[in-house]
């Protein structure tokens, strides 16, 4: 199996290193570690303040910025076209890079002007600043309406994505118009270890329950995860689960847990569609 989701040019590593909440020494040590150990996706944004210390484990690292897929965001309160142009200026001379393999918008809000930030985001494209442009947090009807209506090239939307909670309609729409769907909090900030369901699972293969949470979203068609992890044990454990073999009836039992567990939506989130099963 092919572990990249090729989508409008984006050729992304499934497996992602999460960084948020990281910070500082702590960040810049688990990215130069989850490098030395074969990541090649990593996930940061402006606001999470450690994209800096990403830039750091870039430089450190002997691998090739070329050889690495990196993703950052603009904050919602950003998205008018100035302000997000200093927040792309702002996030390459953090990373130490002329480009970003892919820039997203981190939410969506109420106070803008979708058409010209959209224009903005196209722009970074055009001028080689991201290799590939997305947004995250988008309900189906606003990414319907960037799409088709304003006919925006995205390669990737970003959602909350896992056993628990269903993104079916999400990623009908996704594969249909050749786009990523990247899962963060793909493991339900751990809750899936403790799923009866998912411990099953594990025994029967003889491996961890996060293995099988993760295993289900990356042999998903379209599919990328960005599991948050610092120590080694963990990156190795995230790593291997792509090694993992799920059988018709493993994806049956987790078809039938509840779809509607959502871990994160903060006080300024849209307005989230009917919970999809």
């Amino acid at each position: 199996m092919q572990h990249i989701v090729n989508a409008q040019g984006l050729n992304m590593p499934k497996l992602g290193l999460g960084t948020w909440p990281m910070l500082g020494e702590e960040c810049t040590r688990a990215v130069e570690q989850a490098l030395a150990l074969g990541y090649r996706h990593i996930d940061t944004a402006a606001a999470y303040d450690n994209e800096d210390a990403v830039g750091q484990a870039l430089a450190n690292s002997p691998t090739p910025r070329e050889q690495i897929h990196v993703t950052t965001k603009v904050w919602w309160d950003q998205l008018h076209p100035d302000a997000m142009r200093h927040s792309m200026d702002r996030s390459l001379k953090a990373l130490r890079s002329e480009y970003v393999d892919l820039f997203m918008l981190h939410w969506p809000t109420t106070d803008w002007d979708l058409p010209r930030t959209l224009d903005t985001l196209v722009s970074f494209k055009e001028q080689g600043l991201a290799r590939n442009i997305g947004v995250a947090n988008f309900p189906l009807p606003l990414l319907r309406k960037v799409i088709a209506e304003l006919g925006t090239p995205l390669s990737a939307i970003q959602v909350e994505y896992h056993v628990l909670l269903g993104q079916n309609a999400l990623l009908d729409y996704a594969r249909q118009h050749d786009m990523a769907l990247t899962a963060y909090t793909p493991l339900a900030r751990n809750k899936v270890s403790q799923i009866p369901a998912i411990q099953q699972i594990a025994a029967k293969h003889g491996v961890l329950p996060t293995q099988v949470a993760l295993k289900w979203l990356l042999d998903q068609p379209n599919v990328a995860a960005i599991p948050k992890a610092s120590s080694e044990s963990n990156q190795l454990a995230n790593l291997a689960a792509l090694d993992v073999r799920l059988d018709d009836e493993d994806r049956a039992l987790i078809a039938s847990l509840s779809k509607r567990e959502r871990q994160v939506s903060p006080d300024f989130a849209p307005v989230w569609d009917a919970f999809d099963e």
